[in-house]
């Protein structure tokens, strides 16, 4: 059996070039990778100051059954992205590291 990549923690805005760069985003929409929802909430309204209705989701992003990444993002009420309009990566996978936002 063989053993996880290593993990690296990076910052918020390396991990974001790099999802960025691999186009994670585009290939998840154009049917290249799969998408399974992992979490689906309301997001506390005092902390988020987004509009009623908006979802918080937690995706996981699969290539075949590996996991490829992992973003948050927020749904408004009609369907488009909030905060910058795309997926914030919390953890991707590249060759044999695994990228993890740092805490």
């Amino acid at each position: 059996m063989s053993s996880p990549p290593p993990v690296r923690l990076v910052s918020a805005q390396y991990i974001r070039n790099k999802f960025n760069d691999g186009q994670f985003w585009q290939r998840a929409q154009n049917g290249q990778l799969a998408t399974v929802l992992k979490r689906n909430g309301h997001p506390s309204p005092a902390r988020a100051k987004l509009p009623l209705c908006t979802r918080s989701q937690l995706v996981v992003y699969l290539d075949g059954k590996k996991v490829v990444a992992m973003v948050h993002q927020y749904v408004l009420p009609d369907g488009t992205l909030g905060g910058s309009g795309r997926p914030d990566p919390k953890l991707l996978r590249l060759d044999q590291v695994t990228l993890q936002v740092r805490p």
